[in-house]
């Protein structure tokens, strides 16, 4: 281009720009946000924007967003800061068309995260401080963290009262916790009794169905046989030999063997007697053929068959140890897999347990707190159970009832702090009674026809949690917590409580200055009643519960705390929001909490959103680091790369 055409075409340039109104800005050629955002922040703060937001809206009703609290610990991460976001652009949407909705951000701050991170700082002093102090140490370390969090959820843009947040650790809130503990008591649901549970020996605690988590588990998978010498086994099979037959399980916890009771049958299969190797088994019939080639028979003849039901009451012999082990019916027991014949141990299965009651069987469980074998139990004394795999499976090589065995990959519970195996253990617990006054039918009718829930499929995935669970766990034995309100008997060991009497002692904790610390650091003497005497021996001293109320206690029971106590909120909710995790969560404890107490659900709506998920496809979660730092006002993540997914 010549200069002449360079010239020419500049000029045309300047004269287009005349004809161009644009309009006169400071806006800033670059946004500059990591100096801009907090300046803005801080701008809405000292102006109250929130405040102005809510008293402008109004005039087409009130709306309740009640806030799923999160856990005092840690920093937030992707996962925490997508559903704080979330519920502020309802929250301000609501506004903006003229409905006023508060908001009030709240904490979960009881718990065993909590407490073992103050046991990792206290080390062995731990064990010479008393009760009070530990949780002067965790309160301490909720505080902490709950500031943390307030500060980053505020630097994201959420609106709130953020200064007068609810806290579950208020005396206030703990008291309103104990409180619908006494209206659990008053209404008959709430039972002291020795069942299996989920158990961390790790944490040395018991378990909710929501506190563990399903991972990948190698176990040995082991076919053994018992000794079935009771001579009335030729009434059923005529051929039989009582001293040369046998009932062959399978069972993927060789550790519990020591505490097996019984064998299982289904009344309704057919089992055949097999005669191989010149000695007789008894096992399902569907079944013999996978289990000869398993067995290494190569062959083997049906030398007779009948119904479960006919062999009800016979006496097998436990494989390694001189008492008998009974032949009972049930209809837990399938075809699926195994042998159709099923080890029972009514310490530590919940099919096992129900077995138990039916055939007055022991609740067998010789465990202590550490998952390890009493002295009292022969051959594993001391063992802890993972570790005694092993020496069981040689114990049923050595004495020759061991008749197959190999290595298994399943889904097997884990506990979800520490992330270790957990077991089902009998121990004696406070629970729920999730069928007292029908609370469950009743419970699946609200869920089907009281409550909208967003997407559809959440209906149905709380629905068949509620309709298979078993009672609720409510005890757990930690420091940390709301404590349960009963008294032990020094004489007998039973427990006593009372709604009343619940109910006086929960006014006391509103009135302490750190509310439930008031059972540790009270006298038992100046809380139990005058004169009472143990309905069960007579006795009249007594000792204060140990035990603390399950986390999901604390949560559940935040609509009596937070949505029927502050003036920001009315009940029932409009909404509860939070990741699909809380089916068996949060969602989950309201529902029965409220159910079983006010026979109507929590919540009007509830909204199920997607997973922030890391690199290998994990959602975020504290526990494994996935937390975040403010470093110069940014929030940036520890892990890699997160990305949404929703859950489907």
């Amino acid at each position: 281009m010549s200069n002449e055409q360079k010239n020419a075409a500049g000029d045309a340039k300047a004269a287009y720009k005349k004809t161009l109104n644009l309009p006169d800005t400071k806006f800033p050629m670059k946004a500059n946000l990591t100096q801009r955002e907090p300046e803005t922040l801080r701008f809405w703060e000292s102006n109250g924007a929130y405040d102005a937001m809510v008293a402008t809206g109004g005039e087409k009703g009130t709306y309740v967003l009640h806030d799923g609290p999160p856990y005092a610990n840690g920093h937030i991460h992707l996962g925490t800061a997508l559903n704080k976001v979330l519920k502020d652009i309802i929250i301000k949407s609501k506004n903006m068309a003229g409905i006023k909705a508060e908001y009030v951000p709240g904490w979960d701050c009881h718990g065993l995260p909590i407490e073992h991170k103050v046991e990792q700082e206290l080390g062995e002093k731990k064990k010479t401080m008393p009760a009070h102090a530990v949780r002067k140490r965790c309160r301490a370390y909720a505080t902490k963290y709950l500031d943390i969090q307030r500060k980053e959820f505020k630097r994201l843009g959420v609106f709130g009262v953020w200064d007068k947040p609810y806290e579950s650790m208020d005396p206030a809130y703990e008291a309103a916790t104990a409180r619908e503990l006494g209206n659990f008591m008053e209404k008959g649901y709430v039972t002291r009794s020795k069942k299996p549970i989920y158990w961390c020996n790790s944490c040395q605690t018991a378990l909710a169905e929501a506190e563990v988590e399903y991972g990948d588990h190698s176990s040995p998978s082991v076919y053994v046989r018992f000794p079935f010498t009771d001579p009335k086994l030729k009434d059923v099979f005529p051929a039989a030999e009582p001293e040369k037959s046998y009932v062959v399980i399978w069972t993927t916890t060789p550790w519990t063997l020591p505490s097996n009771l019984a064998v299982a049958l289904h009344p309704e299969f057919t089992y055949a007697l097999v005669k191989a190797r010149g000695e007789y088994y008894v096992l399902a019939e569907e079944l013999v053929a996978n289990s000869a080639k398993l067995f290494g028979w190569d062959e083997y003849e049906i030398a007779g068959t009948a119904k479960g039901a006919a062999l009800e009451g016979l006496n097998a012999r436990h494989p390694f140890y001189d008492r008998a082990s009974v032949i009972v019916l049930g209809d837990h027991v399938t075809l699926e897999a195994g042998t159709g014949a099923v080890h029972t141990a009514p310490g530590h299965g919940r099919e096992d347990y129900e077995m138990g009651l039916k055939y007055g069987l022991d609740i067998y469980s010789p465990l202590n707190d550490q998952g390890q074998y009493l002295d009292t139990v022969e051959f594993f004394a001391g063992l802890n159970v993972f570790d005694a795999n092993p020496k069981v499976i040689e114990k049923l090589e050595e004495v020759g009832n061991l008749l197959a065995g190999n290595k298994l990959t399943h889904s097997y519970p884990h506990c979800w702090r520490c992330k270790k195996p957990v077991i089902f253990r009998a121990t004696t617990q406070w629970f729920i009674s999730i069928d007292a006054n029908d609370l469950r039918s009743k419970t699946l009718n609200a869920i089907k026809n009281d409550v909208r829930w967003i997407p559809a499929w959440g209906e149905t995935r709380i629905f068949n949690m509620i309709e298979n669970r078993p009672d609720w766990c409510i005890s757990r034995q930690r420091l940390w917590g709301v404590p349960i309100i009963a008294l032990r008997c020094e004489k007998c060991g039973e427990a006593w409580y009372d709604a009343a009497w619940t109910k006086e002692i929960a006014d006391r904790f509103a009135k302490h200055p750190t509310g439930c610390d008031y059972w540790f650091e009270t006298d038992v003497a100046d809380m139990a009643p005058k004169g009472l005497s143990c309905p069960h021996c007579g006795g009249a001293s007594w000792q204060k519960e140990s035990d603390i109320l399950d986390v999901w206690f604390d949560s559940g029971t935040s609509f009596a705390a937070v949505v029927e106590a502050r003036p920001e909120c009315s009940f029932p909710a409009d909404l509860y929001l939070e990741g699909s995790d809380q089916h068996r969560g949060w969602f989950h404890s309201s529902l029965l909490a409220s159910m079983s107490t006010r026979g109507v659900p929590p919540y009007r709506e509830v909204l199920t959103h997607g997973y922030v998920v890391d690199g290998e496809g994990r959602k975020m979660s504290k526990s494994r680091d996935d937390g975040s730092d403010e470093q110069d006002d940014d929030i940036t993540c520890h892990n890699s790369t997160p990305v949404l997914r929703y859950i489907l």
